[in-house]
């Protein structure tokens, strides 16, 4: 019973909400746990999976896994594989990623001012 379903009123107020709400559309894509995180490691150029790992070490390879993936289908981050053996696969910021840039460094700002109130 705990399964959201596509028709749940739940699903259709954040349909909507995020189909009006420019904010609430940028926070479905860049919210959560990871996703700013990993924006921020790319933020100096491309970076591979292993290296993501190693610059997050607390995200399981399955978070990162989705994480990256749900990045990539946003367009916030493309993918490149290299013909080699093994495999090399690299992730790098598209243009609209780098956009994001100006965003983290503010949220990074503003958590670090914060942060020292409590």
């Amino acid at each position: 019973m705990s399964n959201t379903k596509v028709t749940s009123t739940n699903f259709a107020n954040k349909k909507v909400l995020s189909n009006e709400c420019s904010e609430v559309y940028t926070a479905n894509i860049i919210g959560g746990q990871w996703s700013l995180p990993i924006c921020y490691s790319l933020l100096n150029g491309k970076l591979r999976f292993g290296e993501l790992k190693k610059l997050l070490p607390n995200i399981t390879e399955r978070m990162l896994t989705l994480q990256l993936r749900k990045l990539e289908k946003n367009k916030v981050l493309t993918r490149k594989i290299y013909a080699e053996v093994p495999p090399r696969v690299e992730y790098e910021l598209t243009a609209i990623g780098y956009e994001l840039k100006p965003i983290i460094i503010e949220l990074e700002k503003w958590g670090e001012k914060h942060k020292e109130l409590k």
